[in-house]
């Protein structure tokens, strides 16, 4: 058992500490989350098994029945005991992405835990994914002080297990804790961050910035807190569905039609007799509208730093795949065979070949198949490469869904994209091609001149030599049986591309 009142409060967690120095002190930007040694003393980051804490609430991250099977839930019901289990069973049941219940803690050291379900993460539904996030931390934090629970040990419920990147999930939950803590941390003796593995040098990193020790931490902030931090409670904000609208607009007309307060309908008045010139207002050089150079140039930089700061995520997250991907046993994907490099091409290329027959949908966890890829990848991507994409006999359960596509296309870093030289797709079929161009025309930029349908393997052996192509025989038969032999013409591959 670990007594939470023991932990090191992170106003003295020994983390370093960062220092800016700004020239103008009187035009340099405000955080919005000011220093305050008060509510750094309730904030605890500890690495360790959220089992063992001694405090009044956990919080267990699990799925809409209650019944998820990761290690921490798992850990959870295993210590609580099976009273936990009939709690659920006959009182709590269910509950929605984004909210959370509360039941006892019977065996364990705390003694309540609040149950909650965090999002899939998808980048298509980014916004609604990080709704659901902030609702699951914010409705935690209000069951904390609506039941007066003095002291809740936190999670990550953010889980890398659903997706979610760990950088942008934790902005999301130190935010909304410290929008919560500056309204009701009169209320609250501790929050404890508990995490685990990588998550630890995530927080470290990000803690500073929604709780700064010192000013030198608060000026730090303010040049480097993401662009958008919410709302005053720390709700992912969009701007453009804020639509203001008066709510009584009839009453508003009328008030202006029977009171003396100015109508809604106001008399035309014609400027250029009030200023008695000749010259139509908007017609001298000096009316005309003209473009706000300090405000265009704070975009700009606005939108470089944004843009630096989603290329930095990018790396950040596909580094940590890569290392997931290292670690992991995906024996169950590299034996498909599907994916492998194979020779060179005639410009000393590397080729890595895909043969889509192989690859059974049905039988490959995503998450397993795109760390498989990229683990594959990473060392061919650093220099020119192209891609032979065996279409050959392939079915519809074979080939990889469109989301899966866009998401490792998301996923992948930028050497990926830059370094391939051509993508060739061997015997394509109409509604293939079709699905490949409409796919590299609207919904992936930048790959529709790389794309080449080849028909036949003569026409593959004039870009790749056939003693640098190790293709199962099934390839060459199909060949053989559709296409004959000798039936490559040079006039028509000069229609397929460039090399």
């Amino acid at each position: 058992m670990v007594e939470v009142d023991k932990l090191t409060h992170w106003i003295y967690t020994d983390v370093p500490e960062y220092n800016v120095e700004v020239e103008d002190e009187d035009n340099m930007r405000q955080s919005p989350f000011i220093w305050d040694d008060h509510l750094n003393r309730k904030i605890i980051l500890w690495c360790g098994d959220i089992t063992q804490l001694n405090t009044e609430a956990i919080v267990n991250s699990t799925n809409e029945s209650l019944s998820d099977r990761n290690p921490l839930s798992e850990r959870i019901f295993l210590k609580a005991g099976a009273q936990l289990k009939l709690e659920i069973k006959n009182e709590i049941k269910t509950c929605k992405t984004g909210e959370a219940r509360m039941t006892k803690g019977y065996n364990l050291p705390s003694r309540h835990i609040i149950h909650t379900v965090g999002p899939r993460y998808n980048v298509r539904y980014k916004t609604a994914a990080e709704s659901a996030l902030y609702n699951c931390y914010r409705n935690v934090m209000q069951i904390v002080r609506d039941s007066h629970i003095p002291s809740v040990a936190l999670p990550c419920i953010h889980s890398s297990r659903r997706g979610y990147p760990s950088y942008e999930g934790a902005h999301i939950a130190i935010r909304t804790v410290r929008r919560f803590m500056d309204r009701f941390g009169d209320d609250i003796e501790s929050v404890t961050f508990v995490v685990t593995g990588d998550d630890e040098e995530v927080y470290t990193s990000l803690l500073p910035l929604y709780f700064p020790r010192s000013r030198s931490e608060e000026i730090f902030a303010a040049y480097h807190l993401p662009y958008d931090v919410g709302n005053e409670t720390g709700e992912p904000v969009i701007a453009e569905r804020q639509i203001r609208i008066d709510p009584k607009p009839a009453k508003a007309f009328v008030r202006g039609m029977m009171t003396d307060r100015p109508s809604m309908f106001e008399e035309t008045v014609n400027i250029n007799e009030v200023f008695e010139t000749s010259m139509p207002v908007g017609a001298h050089p000096f009316a005309k509208m003209e473009v706000d150079i300090d405000k265009k140039r704070r975009q700009q930089i606005q939108g470089k730093i944004v843009a630096e700061a989603n290329i930095l995520e990018q790396q950040r997250r596909y580094e940590r795949w890569l290392k997931r991907a290292k670690a992991d046993d995906l024996s169950s994907v590299s034996q498909l065979r599907c994916l492998y490099q194979s020779g060179f091409d005639r410009y000393n290329r590397p080729v890595l070949v895909f043969i889509s027959k192989f690859f059974k949908q049905y039988m490959v966890d995503p998450d397993k198949a795109a760390m498989y890829l990229i683990r594959e990848m990473d060392n061919i991507v650093s220099k020119e490469y192209v891609v032979v994409y065996v279409h050959t006999a392939a079915d519809k359960d074979n080939q990889p869904e469109t989301s899966f596509i866009k998401d490792i296309i998301n996923l992948i870093d930028a050497r990926y994209r830059n370094n391939l030289r051509a993508f060739y797709i061997l015997h394509p079929t109409f509604w293939f091609k079709f699905g490949t161009w409409f796919l590299t025309t609207f919904q992936i930029s930048g790959l529709k001149d790389k794309v080449h349908n080849i028909p036949g393997l003569e026409y593959l052996y004039s870009r790749i030599p056939a003693d640098q192509l190790d293709l199962p025989q099934f390839v060459h038969d199909y060949d053989l049986r559709f296409n004959g032999t000798r039936y490559y013409r040079p006039e028509e591959d000069q229609a397929i591309g460039a090399l």
